[in-house]
């Protein structure tokens, strides 16, 4: 049998924009209604297996109900243009699902709808109609089903005859009525005053249809309601006019054009990958895509192998060693998979890992290896005191790379944008979350050998990619080997003094004790600090305090709002030095605790390299990038970071303000370079500059506004954010700011400069091609589009101070091998690197840090590089 299905676009599109947040993708463009609307699609096609298939949408504003009654859906609300900028793209995927959709002028959908349904029922069709608005319900029958959306995306109530009745008591046909009398706000039909639906419910079900109630006026009880059905008769009788499906409207597209049979999947593919709807990817897989599948792969001979065999240990290849773990430090390895000229090998892993032959070929230098997640191979396998060598490929660095503004870059996602859809994402093979686990030996080692054939085939066409965008020397001398570098930190880890920590513990137990009685003394009375229900009316109620904010449950005592009220009560200075203390103790004491290897005794951060879009390194687990240093409590914790070995130190060589030596080279402007050149303190010739005075009248409070000028610049500050860093008014902050640029006038031409760039070619690059996308640069929203216009000033002088910093650890690390030196490079946090030192080689080694970052990258300006050492990190600070 004939099945034609209905969706009523604009109701669905609604419903999909307001569930979820406002999502865009990389290019800007919003796309939270169009992801909704394609789920429920994806939904609705597997479901319902329709033999035809149409989307109605509205025409426009204005319809022929507007001639019986010009306030017709008067109260409602514009379109949000975020919703508006969507339909377009709705249109678009539904050309690529080849669904036909329609308007028709003056008319709304639920016209189309009723009316196709109608044809379709004289044909004995089965109708299903998918939509949000009850109105629709008026055309159930034994045929046409109505699916209403409820609260989500996907989840729906389904009316056929039954249904209606149990719900309304009516016959479908009378839905208008019911309309009639009790009026519908949300189109805004009148009906009769003060009748809803319950009411209009209840006389229907006594009188039959509208009229038949309204002829009978004088029976119903209630001498109000008499008066007002015979007063609205005329009202009630066009408010149901209003709601009447109009069931002939002039749609030309006749039935047999609606036929449905299916959607090319690698069309669908491409504008998913264009929108960015990757998690969508896995619905649409079919058995054409398998056989798009094999013939990507068609040169490739799959085997599983209980041993290694020579024909694997050829080069190049690719290698996968799966560690599927996050934390991925002494953690087993899942398989083991190889794909070269003679095919695509699983082995199991424990046989792999344990052949010498294998072993051999990865410490070979000369057997070229292409990896995925090189640091994770080349850590999960140092752990087991195997060591690899000859890595000349990284997938994961390079799509990174080619753009770093890419919220994924797992293999299934970077073979999707190429039209490979050859494997599946870890997720689908894996799970997640608490579903995580290892699946059976034929599942992974089919998952493995494709993994190890996609990377064999994506990396010529990355290489290519890079090389287009000129960043070929960027992969090949700086992302790739610093990979190494950070594989060898990694496993080196710094050692922790446990006991330490655990002093400091109870130190900052006692400092929570003191402050947690001095608030309560304070208050007056004692309570949970740690509540906001609690502190909330302490502050606002009892102290008086002035409300800053309020939440859905109370006071808001934010830390932002805390900070406004600093020199309102003394008590809030304490609490703001509580949390910080509260903070110390369970993030980074607590947490430090939990993180040492048992072995080891060391902490082993994990270095992200393919994060963040300015180039710079994160670490994760711990994050010792974050120690807090303003409090001497958190300066307190470096103490605990001490050498490996006995009468060794701890060595930090720090860039002295890098940041603003790369925006005086990047600028050119002569003052800047005049003012590094001569060594003078950048800050006090600033604070000269702007407020123009002699150095000798420069106050402190010249000097730290000076200050945050010119780093605030750097990050293409704006006078809201500097009055609010200094306290001062935006009027002085602009003030500042103008007075700033009439001194570095080359600075303010870059700035424009970097602007106009990212306006007309999408993105910003650093000195050594580092490249970052701004996909808001043209974007109507001025929040939107200021935010990438400082994002496209300052990147390039972040990005390149961290191109500086990657440069130099790999510098540092081939002079520590080339010299056969023990001292190693343990941390990079950012501008410093951190190392421990014997004895033997402090002196050595100062001049070698030093030496090696001040010429690690040649700038117009000198590098400068302070080195200091101590039995600690703290006292190397």
């Amino acid at each position: 049998m004939n099945k034609l299905v209905l969706v009523d676009g604009n109701s669905v599109a609604y419903r999909a924009f307001y569930a979820l947040p406002l999502l865009s993708n990389d290019k800007g463009i919003y796309t939270n209604a169009v992801y909704g609307f394609t789920t429920m699609l994806l939904k609705i096609l597997e479901e319902e297996q329709p033999t035809h298939m149409l989307i109605a949408f509205d025409a426009g504003k204005t319809t022929f109900r507007h001639e019986q009654f010009e306030d017709y859906k008067s109260d409602r609300q514009k379109t949000p243009p975020e919703l508006s900028e969507q339909l377009p793209i709705i249109q678009e995927v539904l050309q690529s699902f080849t669904i036909a959709a329609v308007q028709v002028e003056l008319y709304e959908a639920d016209d189309i709808i009723g009316t196709l349904a109608s044809r379709a029922e004289e044909k004995n069709w089965q109708v299903r109609v998918y939509t949000g608005d009850k109105d629709l319900l008026q055309l159930v029958t034994d045929e046409t089903h109505i699916a209403i959306t409820k609260k989500g995306i996907t989840n729906v109530e389904w009316y056929d005859p039954k249904a209606i009745d149990e719900r309304y008591g009516i016959p479908a046909t009378h839905i208008p009525d019911m309309k009639g009398l009790g009026g519908d706000s949300s189109d805004n039909i009148p009906g009769v005053p003060n009748i809803g639906e319950k009411t209009a419910l209840k006389l229907l079900g006594e009188y039959g249809a509208i009229e038949n109630v309204l002829d009978h006026a004088d029976d119903v009880s209630g001498p109000k309601m008499r008066e007002r059905l015979k007063e609205y008769r005329e009202q009630a009788l066009m408010s149901k006019q209003l709601a009447v499906i109009n069931r002939e409207a002039p749609v030309e597209l006749e039935l047999d054009k609606l036929a449905y049979n299916g959607y090319d999947s690698k069309q669908v593919r491409q504008l998913f990958k264009e929108y960015g709807f990757n998690s969508l990817m896995n619905q649409i897989t079919t058995d054409e895509d398998i056989e798009e599948e094999e013939a990507a792969l068609e040169d490739f001979e799959f085997q599983h192998e209980e041993n290694i065999t020579d024909e694997m240990l050829v080069s190049p290849a690719a290698l996968i060693v799966e560690v599927p773990v996050e934390n991925y430090h002494n953690a087993e390895v899942w398989g083991v998979a190889i794909a070269n000229k003679n095919g695509s090998f699983t082995v199991p892993a424990a046989k792999a890992l344990a052949s010498e032959s294998f072993r051999d070929w990865l410490a070979d230098e000369t057997k070229e290896k292409y990896l995925f997640d090189a640091k994770r191979v080349l850590v999960a396998c140092g752990w087991k005191d195997i060591e690899i060598k000859g890595v000349s490929f990284d997938g994961l660095i390079a799509s990174y790379l080619w753009d770093p503004s890419l919220s994924a870059h797992d293999m299934a996602d970077i073979a999707e944008r190429r039209d490979m859809h050859t494997v599946l994402a870890d997720e689908s093979v894996y799970g997640k979350g608490a579903k995580f686990a290892k699946p059976d030996t034929a599942t992974l080692n089919d998952h493995l050998a494709r993994k190890a054939a996609t990377l064999w085939k994506l990396k010529e066409g990355l290489v290519l990619e890079l090389g287009e965008n000129e960043q070929s020397e960027l992969f090949s001398t700086l992302e790739l080997p610093l990979t190494l570098v950070l594989a060898e930190m990694e496993l080196q880890g710094i050692s922790a003094d446990e006991q330490q920590l655990v002093d400091m513990g109870e130190e900052l137990d006692e400092r929570l004790d003191t402050l947690e009685k001095d608030i309560h003394s304070l208050a007056g009375e004692s309570f949970n600090i740690n509540s906001p229900k609690q502190l909330g009316p302490i502050l606002f109620e009892k102290l008086e305090l002035p409300v800053i904010k309020k939440t859905k449950t109370g006071y808001s005592t934010a830390a932002d709002v805390l900070e406004k009220l600093a020199d309102e009560h003394e008590i809030i200075p304490k609490l703001l030095h509580y949390r910080q203390v509260m903070k110390l103790k369970s993030t980074y004491i607590d947490g430090l605790l939990k993180v040492i290897h048992e072995d080891t005794k060391k902490i082993h951060t994990r270095f992200n390299q393919a994060i963040t879009q300015t180039g710079r390194l994160s670490s994760a687990e711990p994050n010792l990038q974050n120690i807090p240093v303003r409090l001497e409590e958190g300066r307190k914790i470096r103490k605990a970071f001490v050498p490996s070995e006995p009468d060794w130190v701890i060595m930090a060589a720090d860039y002295s303000q890098i940041e603003l030596r790369v925006l005086a080279h990047i600028s050119g402007d002569e003052k800047l370079k005049t003012a590094f050149h001569e060594g003078q303190d950048i800050h006090t010739k600033t604070a000269m500059d702007v407020f123009d005075v002699e150095r000798d009248d420069i106050t402190d409070t010249m000097r730290r506004h000076a200050k945050a000028v010119n780093f605030g610049i750097v990050y293409g500050i704006s006078d809201y954010g500097l009055s609010q860093s200094l306290g001062i008014t935006r009027k002085e902050a602009r003030s500042f700011i103008d007075r700033y640029f009439e001194s570095y006038p080359k600075v303010k031409a870059y700035m424009n400069e970097a602007i106009l760039q990212a306006r007309d070619e999408g993105f910003v690059t650093t000195l050594l091609n580092r490249r970052r996308y701004l996909s808001d640069i043209n974007n109507r929203n001025f929040n939107l589009r200021s935010f990438a216009e400082r994002t496209a000033m300052n990147t390039p002088i972040q990005g390149t101070a961290a191109d500086i910093i990657k440069k130099a650890m790999i510098d540092v690390a081939e002079r520590l091998y080339d010299q056969d030196l023990r001292s190693r490079l343990l941390l990079q946090v950012h501008d410093e690197l951190i190392f421990e030192v014997p004895p033997t080689e402090i002196e050595h080694m100062q001049k070698l840090a030093a030496d090696t970052m001040t010429e690690t990258i040649a700038l117009d300006v000198p590098l400068i590089v302070d080195v200091e050492y101590g039995k600690t990190w703290y006292e190397a600070k």
